[in-house]
């Protein structure tokens, strides 16, 4: 116990720790609902899935658009991060860029809505796309060499048409429970498989 840091540090450390957690909390549970009942799904259905009061999600999000913002540019760290990650423990190039890709859908299919969150802030949508291409651009690029070096894949695929492309084939999603954008997204990964590896 002599080793502890100075009284008054460990309380508020302890106090940051928490307010951290109810904030990453707050942060998967509004992910979750936002796929579930889109990103105008009512604050209190956010607060009683993460278990928290809605005082706390006011607390650290004072409006919609704070919280949805903070929803996305947390989701755009996971599927970044996810990247090396994936790479480095799959069984193939061509695995980890397969599941990368889930996660990618992932985040798609909870970004629908957000243009229309964040209407009356351009600038606000603006800096999050600019985030976006900024973090993933990069890993989609390092995933897609990776399957290249390895013989996996054909050269010659970008990363902002293959993400560009998988985003058109998630637009559908919503007007026809039929429809399954992941299927389709397994099609196109298989297409650009080089004859041998597939």
């Amino acid at each position: 116990m002599a080793a502890e840091s100075p009284a008054g540090q460990s309380p508020s450390r302890g106090k940051r720790a928490d307010a951290q957690r109810n904030r990453q909390t707050v942060l998967d549970a509004a992910a979750e609902v936002f796929v579930a009942s889109g990103v105008d799904a009512p604050i209190r259905q956010i607060a009683a899935r993460a278990g928290v009061g809605m005082a706390t999600i006011y607390r650290h999000f004072p409006t919609r658009a704070d919280l949805v913002t903070a929803v996305y540019r947390h989701q755009i760290e996971a599927c970044a991060e996810a990247g090396p990650d994936l790479l480095a423990g799959a069984d193939s190039p061509f695995d980890a860029l397969c599941r990368w890709t889930d996660l990618f859908v992932d985040f798609l299919v909870t970004k629908h809505g957000l243009a229309d969150a964040l209407q009356s802030d351009s600038d606000r949508f603006a800096a999050l796309h600019a985030y976006f291409l900024d973090r993933l651009l990069p890993v989609c690029a390092r995933l897609l060499d990776a399957a290249v070096d390895a013989g996996d894949i054909r050269p010659g695929t970008q990363p902002y048409e293959l993400m560009r492309g998988i985003g058109n084939l998630c637009i559908g999603r919503d007007n026809d429970p039929r429809y399954d954008p992941r299927r389709l997204v397994a099609l196109l990964l298989r297409g650009l498989r080089e004859p041998q590896a597939s």
